[in-house]
């Protein structure tokens, strides 16, 4: 079959209407297979906008969240580079596995949550974006992020949960997509993490990037570890295992880095006091946040399920302190926008908050740690 794409809005929304529904995915595998992204046009991020509030017209319109400056007085002679990090929730998990009892499953239909998704993509504009649980990888966010300009990385469970689920849209993972006309990949590697000598359902993805103002070399990393109470030196093991890649990646920190990732760990866990005495010198960012700089937010996610309510901080960036400045961060949402069913939700399309960030670059790249 010819696989027309129109041109200008109409060939915009020829690709957003492809990603509409699962079905989709199999209709047009064969023109998803031809279409090479790279040669199709690029897409304003402002028509794409647009389309998608077209799809959510029903709907309440966004939550408003303010960035909170952090920068001390450090003048930095660069633009800016910002990374936001989400657990956007699998599509076929929120359907099929979840239980989000107080979430109509109106509010989980792919066709308008995965424009919610992509809305608040497109209002933050990052130049790095780190996600997990992505299930809609080739035929979504691969596609349309390419035309925006992103470099594109997914990597898989080996064993995604997703696939237990009927109609599932295939594994879900993690996936970083970086602006090309920022930055020039220098390394990537695909990380199935380990623990206790074991390889796991677990994956990160490291990158090292070059940044085209300042010539400088940083290492971005991804990564979703280890779910459930009770699996807390499982998880222990995890991050130790990605702390020892990232050193031999970062040359044992001469590399600045940024790690984005859902822990799946409070901050009262053994990785996350890993990943704080770590000889990478790391910080979380959104400790910043806080009125001492020492505490970590309340919660980045909060839902009902069957079980009870869980409110939990579980989501982090963390950078190289030496090396880089937080400059800002997007404040979380407050109680009262959450409202009382908590999420996902008609308004926000997953249980966890999305996190962003502003870093700059310390001006004395020869600092030590």
């Amino acid at each position: 079959a010819a696989c027309s794409m129109g041109n200008s809005t109409s060939r915009l929304y020829s690709v957003l209407a492809k990603t509409l529904s699962s079905g989709a995915v199999a209709q047009h595998q064969d023109c998803l297979e031809q279409l090479d992204s790279a040669q199709l046009d690029p897409i304003d991020p402002k028509d794409l906008l647009e389309e998608c509030q077209i799809v959510l017209q029903k709907r309440p319109p966004r939550f408003q969240r303010n960035f909170v400056s952090l920068k001390k007085n450090t003048a930095s002679n660069h633009r800016p580079i910002r990374v936001m990090q989400w657990n956007i929730l699998a599509q076929a998990l929120g359907e099929g596995k979840d239980n989000f009892v107080q979430c109509p499953m109106e509010a989980l239909k792919w066709e308008e949550r995965k424009c919610l998704i992509l809305e608040e993509i497109l209002a933050y504009k990052p130049d790095i974006l780190c996600l997990q649980e992505v299930d809609h990888y080739f035929d979504t966010f691969e596609p349309l992020l390419s035309r925006l300009g992103y470099q594109c990385t997914f990597f898989p469970k080996p064993w995604s949960p997703c696939l237990d689920v009927e109609h599932n849209n295939g594994p879900d993972g993690c996936a970083m997509f970086f602006l090309k006309e920022r930055f020039e990949l220098v390394s990537s590697a695909n990380i199935r993490l380990t623990a206790m000598k074991l390889k796991t359902n677990q994956v990160a993805i490291a990158q090292t990037l070059k940044c085209h103002e300042t010539g400088r070399l940083f290492c971005i990393a991804v990564t979703h570890l280890k779910a459930r109470t009770g699996w807390e030196r499982f998880r222990s093991a995890q991050g130790c295992d990605l702390l020892q890649n990232l050193k031999n990646i970062t040359q044992g920190a001469k590399i600045p880095l940024i790690v984005c990732g859902d822990f799946n760990a409070e901050p009262t866990e053994e990785v996350y006091r890993e990943f704080s005495n770590s000889s990478l010198n790391l910080n979380s960012a959104y400790k910043l946040l806080s009125p001492d700089g020492q505490s970590e937010p309340p919660y980045t996610t909060w839902k009902i399920r069957p079980s009870g309510e869980c409110r939990h901080t579980l989501d982090y960036i963390w950078y190289s302190q030496h090396a880089l400045n937080v400059n800002s961060a997007l404040g979380l949402l407050t109680e009262e926008q959450i409202g009382p069913n908590r999420l996902p939700s008609f308004n926000y399309p997953s249980d966890h908050l999305s996190l962003v960030c502003d870093f700059s670059f310390n001006q004395d790249p020869d600092r030590l740690l």
